[in-house]
């Protein structure tokens, strides 16, 4: 599938977010197949390995890339909201962002090359539901909410139940994601952010990891964990976070770090990597966090 292939496909670019949403409850209600196009950086990737289709089956594309009500990052108090059609570009030059939710900044700079970036969307990387998503992992670690729109109105939901399995969620036919929101940590939070893959920044993961803590008297009041590529789906690490908020971080060893970490990812073999290595990857970086944490 190459940019020349989309005209082959029906195609519609509403002018507003109510005309994409009334699209949407439209087609929905008929059954009928709609993408939603943004960047494309990673739908037009799947239809290279897609079956074949014919002219009859093609779903409508619908461009909400220049939507107003889709873009953009703002501020209000403690929340940061983020357009679901903002771009990595667009996140990583944010002053906002990199001031107050530096994680977020430090996994947009990885995401494939500057291309890639200036198309990328964060509402891209939520739909499409890949397990080795790095933006998912980053917002997985923030305790992300993301507001899903429609012409039945607005629903937020968070994002650890935004997934039911393996590249499927709980967006409904006539939604769409519309924005972002985070309850940003205290200035200075520790995080981590780490990408582990054959190139940096410019291949798809075999694991990425980000943390999230706010400490106070030597004990996580908060601790916000997300994984790429070692379950069905973004691993949020359950296990591993519920240990980390159970009792004071200078009694955590690296052996418990390691127990947990085992019992929340459940990884593969495939080209990029394989399950062994995948688990020890994992549990290291796991470690390692909860040793800066220690160390505080």
């Amino acid at each position: 599938m190459s940019v020349a292939g989309l005209a082959l496909h029906p195609f519609s670019a509403p002018k507003s977010l109510d005309q994409a949403l009334a699209l949407l409850a439209d087609r929905a209600a008929k059954a009928e197949k709609t993408v939603l196009l943004a960047g494309g950086t990673d739908w037009f990737v799947e239809r290279h390995v897609a079956p074949p289709e014919t002219a009859g089956t093609l779903p409508l594309v619908v461009d909400v890339s220049r939507l107003d009500a889709l873009r953009g990052i703002s501020l209000d108090g403690e929340t940061l909201r983020i357009g679901a059609a903002a771009t990595y570009l667009e996140i990583r030059r944010d002053a906002r962002v990199a001031a107050r939710c530096p994680l977020l900044a430090a996994m947009a700079r990885d995401v494939g090359a500057l291309q890639i970036q200036a198309r990328g969307t964060l509402g891209g990387n939520l739909a499409s539901g890949s397990p080795a998503a790095d933006g998912v992992s980053a917002l997985a670690a923030l305790d992300a909410t993301l507001v899903l729109a429609s012409t039945r109105g607005a629903r937020r939901v968070p994002l650890a139940s935004f997934y039911t399995g393996y590249r499927r969620s709980v967006l409904a036919a006539d939604e769409l994601i519309e924005a972002i929101e985070i309850a940003l940590p205290p200035e200075g939070s520790p995080f981590a952010w780490r990408k582990v893959g054959t190139r940096q920044a410019q291949a798809i993961s075999k694991v990425a990891f980000a943390a999230l803590a706010v400490v106070a008297e030597g004990r996580a009041a908060r601790l916000g964990l997300g994984m790429a590529s070692v379950a069905p789906t973004v691993a949020f690490l359950p296990a591993t976070r519920a240990l980390g908020l159970s009792r004071p971080l200078a009694t955590i060893t690296d052996a418990d770090v390691e127990q947990a970490v085992l019992a929340d990812v459940s990884p593969i073999d495939d080209v990029r990597s394989t399950a062994a290595y995948r688990r020890h990857v994992a549990v290291r970086l796991a470690q390692r966090f909860f040793g800066e944490l220690r160390a505080l």
